[in-house]
C-alpha cells in the first residue's frame, strides 16, 4: 500500500510537471507582438526596438503586427482575447489604458484592471506648447493666458485628434486657467501641423520631436513644456506647471499581455524589457526620438502608473463633457 501511494504521488509530480516546465523555457516559438497604431509612427517605432531587443536576447522572433483602428481598442482587445501563454504580447498608450476607460466608457471591450497584464512602461513623450507666431503674439504663458481671456472661444487648438494627450492637454488648460478655445482635432500630427504651420489654426500642444524642427525653423514659437520637468533638449523652456502648478499632461507607451499569462513568462518579459531600457546607449537613442525613456519600471509599478493616469484623465474627460467622434 505504502509502495502504491509512492508510485501515485510520483505520476502526479509528472503529470504537473509539464505546465511550469513550459513556461520556464519561454519562448521556444515565434511570439505575436501586436501594435496598435499604424506603421510608421513614433509608438509603431518604439514598439519595434523594444521588439527586435526581445528577438536578439531571448532567441526567437518577435514578429510585429500593427492592428490600428477603434481609438486602438482593435489591436488591444485581440491581446486580452489571445491564449494566457505570453505568446501574444502588444504595446499601448495613454489613450488605450488609460484615456479610453472614460471616453468609451460602456464600449470599451475590455477591462484594464481585471484583464491587461502590465509588463512595463518604456518611455515618456514630451509635448510642448507652441503657437503661430503670425497669428498670437504671446512670447511666453502668462501673456498666453491673458490673451485667452481676453478673447474666450476665438483661439484655435489643434490635436492629434479627440482623446488624444494633445487635445487633453489643451483641454486641462483650460479648465485650470478658465479660458476657453476652439478645439480643431486632426487625423493625427501629420494631418495637424502643416495648418498649424500655414496658420489655419492658432496653436497646439505636440510631441516634442515632431515639432522641435518647426521650433527651430521659427516656424513655430514655443511657449511651454507640458511635463513636470523642463525638457533635456529645451533646458531654458519653462513648464505650463510654473504659471499653472499642478499641470502636467504626459503621453506614455509601454508593454503589456493578457492577464493570466505564467508569473515567470511575465517575469522574463519584464525584466527584459526594463533592463534595455536601463542600458546607457538605449537610453541615448530614445532621447534623439524625442522620447524619455522610463528604466525602472516593474508590472506592480506600471499598473498602479496606469491606475493613477486613469483616474487623471478621467475628471479632465468628464468635467469637459469630451464624447469620441
Amino acid at each position: 500500500m505504502k509502495m502504491k501511494l509512492i508510485l501515485l504521488a510520483a505520476a502526479a509530480a509528472v503529470l504537473a510537471a509539464p505546465g511550469p516546465a513550459l513556461a520556464s523555457d519561454y519562448p521556444n516559438k515565434p511570439v505575436r507582438v501586436i501594435v496598435p497604431f499604424p506603421a510608421g509612427g513614433a509608438a509603431d517605432n518604439f514598439a519595434r526596438i523594444v521588439a527586435e531587443n526581445l528577438q536578439n536576447e531571448l532567441k526567437q522572433p518577435f514578429v510585429v503586427e500593427n492592428v490600428p483602428g477603434g481609438a486602438s481598442m482593435t489591436g488591444i482587445d485581440q491581446v486580452v482575447k489571445s491564449a494566457k501563454d505570453g505568446y501574444t504580447i502588444g504595446s499601448a498608450s495613454t489613450g488605450g489604458l488609460a484615456v479610453n476607460q472614460t471616453l468609451f466608457a460602456g464600449k470599451i471591450p475590455y477591462d484594464v484592471a481585471k484583464d491587461i497584464q502590465p509588463l512595463a512602461l518604456m518611455t515618456i513623450t514630451p509635448n510642448m506648447l507652441v503657437v503661430n507666431p503670425k497669428r498670437i503674439a504671446a512670447r511666453n504663458l502668462p501673456e498666453l493666458i491673458d490673451y485667452l481671456k481676453a478673447n474666450p472661444g476665438k483661439v484655435t487648438f489643434g490635436s492629434a485628434g479627440i482623446g488624444t494627450t494633445q487635445h487633453l492637454a489643451g483641454e486641462l488648460l483650460q479648465q485650470m486657467t478658465g479660458t476657453t478655445m476652439v478645439h480643431i482635432p486632426y487625423k493625427g500630427t501629420t494631418a495637424m501641423l502643416p495648418d498649424l504651420i500655414g496658420g489655419q489654426i492658432d496653436l497646439a500642444f505636440e510631441n516634442v520631436a515632431a515639432v522641435l524642427p518647426h521650433v527651430k525653423s521659427g516656424a513655430v514659437h514655443p511657449i511651454a513644456s507640458a511635463e513636470p520637468k523642463r525638457p533635456e533638449s529645451l533646458p531654458d523652456l519653462p513648464t505650463v506647471a510654473e504659471t499653472v502648478p499642478g499641470f502636467a499632461a504626459t503621453a506614455w507607451h509601454g508593454y503589456f499581455a493578457t492577464a493570466g499569462i505564467p508569473d515567470d513568462v511575465r517575469s522574463k518579459l519584464a525584466t527584459s524589457i526594463r533592463d534595455f531600457m536601463a542600458k546607457p546607449e538605449t537610453v541615448e537613442r530614445f532621447k534623439k526620438l524625442g522620447a524619455i525613456p522610463v528604466t525602472d519600471s516593474t508590472p506592480e509599478s506600471f499598473a498602479a502608473f496606469i491606475a493613477a493616469d486613469a483616474k487623471r484623465w478621467k475628471e479632465v474627460v468628464e468635467k469637459g463633457n469630451i464624447k469620441p467622434q
